[in-house]
């Protein structure tokens, strides 16, 4: 019996990470079209790019977005056995760089910034622990004026997308929404109940930051004792007084049918102190560079009820959603972090700016139906017949191309006929085909098949017999001389 090797190999079972998402072509070209989209609205506003690496000194980011952020971190180990992790955002290496790079970067600075993030966090729909983030930043100025003009931003990212809330009826759900706090108000109320511990501040923020998920009387029981979660797990309170929890759950509740019966609402229930006359002022200006930036009362509202996250938040913060799919959350948010570049220089640099979840602001347009799948992006598929060398089809795609027509030469291992070749191209939805046969090659012609009103034209035709009969192929012989004018005006019309 004769030695063999074994046929069967060690094959390692192809799997994509928990949490981690492969993008196939349909996907990624829409979300590569969304963010060419959002890229072209924040520079008009004129933010510049910048990029930064993915991997960062563990020192870097330990501590700067609170406990829970930490809890997140990718920890890993460089060559030189140094402690680094993978980036949980992109706000705190904007901070370094501007900490690093004093000469280079002239204040004020504004940039967007886009690229791969990560957390170590339960997966749910739309979050993933590796996910694009999309970022706008503002250094150099104390104005919350600059916060407005981040929230005009926004919006108008989300108008881009094909959002509209003009011609929403009164009670209809609008399509999109921001609002905005201040955490000047917060603190202003908490210092005037006594609350001054910087760890029992953080706690009440959090709690408040679940309002949405929790419900309010969820959100009164851990602001006092606690309460037990759905699965029977206990969630510690923050132990406050009754009359304190009245004070908090009366400020959170706080509503308006416009930016300015809010602020007369929140006067009436903050104590007469210093910051939330702060507090009041900076409100009243961001409504009235809103109004001045044209952002409708039903684009951004006040919110009272708006906390944020994370703990290097100052000021006004801000947050984005969808109403007509409000299951998924939030698309973007951000605010005002003073202090975060403290962390990195002792020359202060006022900051604020706002941060798009790219996945998660695909899922949300993707379930209100105002995403468009692309399977390609090439117009014309180039097809030789029997006989044909390959170079004269290149030969082809290199004209079209220099006239910027995205072109493909069909190329496969094995025959396929012509039936194939045209379905290959029905399949990836290319609207024009070029057929060359050795008739075109000799007489200096191409058959130019509109394939979008082929199918359009036979959509009556009931039998191959009576498909013959009718001459409608969408089919017409052209010199090669004229090959890009039929294609652009096949194209034109498409």
């Amino acid at each position: 019996m004769e030695n063999s090797e074994s046929n069967s190999k060690c094959l390692v079972n192809p799997l994509t990470l928990k949490g981690f998402k492969d993008l196939l072509p349909e996907e990624a070209y829409l979300r590569n079209e969304i963010i060419d989209k959002i890229r072209c609205v924040f520079e008009r506003f004129g933010f510049q790019p910048v990029d930064t690496p993915i991997l960062e000194y563990l020192v870097t980011l330990i501590g700067t977005g609170g406990e829970e952020s930490n809890k997140q971190l990718f920890r890993l180990e460089s060559p030189e056995k140094e402690p680094i992790a993978l980036r949980f955002d992109l706000t705190v290496p904007f901070a370094r760089v501007l900490a690093q790079y004093p000469d280079q970067i002239k204040l004020p600075f504004r940039c967007y910034h886009f690229g791969p993030t990560f957390r170590a966090d339960k997966p749910d729909p739309g979050r993933y622990r590796q996910f694009t983030q999309f970022d706008i930043d503002a250094a150099g100025s104390s104005s919350v004026a600059v916060d407005a003009e981040i929230i005009a931003a926004m919006c108008e990212a989300l108008r881009e997308l094909g959002l509209r809330n003009e011609g929403v009826h009164e009670g209809d759900t609008k399509e999109y929404q921001v609002s905005v706090n201040n955490r000047k108000l917060v603190d202003a109320l908490l210092d005037d109940c006594g609350i001054k511990d910087n760890s029992t501040v953080k706690h009440i923020l959090r709690v408040i930051d679940k309002l949405n998920k929790a419900g309010i009387e969820n959100v009164r029981k851990e602001l006092g004792a606690g309460r037990m979660d759905e699965s029977g797990d206990e969630i510690n309170g923050v132990n406050l007084e009754e009359e304190t929890i009245d004070k908090i759950i009366n400020f959170i509740s706080i509503k308006g049918d416009n930016r300015a019966e809010v602020i007369s609402a929140l006067e009436k229930v903050l104590p007469e102190s210093e910051l939330a006359k702060t507090a009041i002022a900076e409100m009243r200006e961001i409504a009235a560079c809103l109004e001045s930036l044209g952002i409708g009362e039903d684009e951004a509202v006040f919110d009272s009820s708006l906390a944020r996250g994370l703990d290097y938040y100052t000021g006004p913060v801000y947050e984005a959603y969808l109403p007509i799919v409000p299951r998924l959350g939030s698309v973007m948010g951000g605010g005002r972090y003073d202090h975060l570049v403290e962390r990195f220089s002792e020359d202060p640099i006022e900051a604020t700016g706002a941060s798009i979840g790219i996945d998660r602001l695909i899922a949300a347009l993707a379930a209100a139906g105002k995403t468009e799948n692309r399977k390609s992006k090439t117009k014309v598929l180039v097809i030789g017949m029997k006989g044909v060398p390959a170079n004269e089809l290149y030969a082809i795609a290199r004209d079209l191309r220099i006239n910027e027509i995205a072109t493909e030469v069909f190329m496969k291992s094995g025959k396929s006929n012509m039936k194939e070749q045209l379905k290959f191209a029905n399949n990836r939805e290319i609207p024009i085909a070029i057929i060359i046969g050795e008739d075109e090659l000799k007489n200096g012609k191409a058959s130019v098949k509109d394939l979008v009103a082929g199918k359009e034209q036979r959509s009556d035709i009931d039998s191959h017999k009576d498909y013959k009969k009718s001459g409608k192929s969408g089919q017409v012989t052209v010199d090669r001389n004229r090959l890009v004018q039929t294609i652009n005006d096949i194209l034109q019309g498409c």
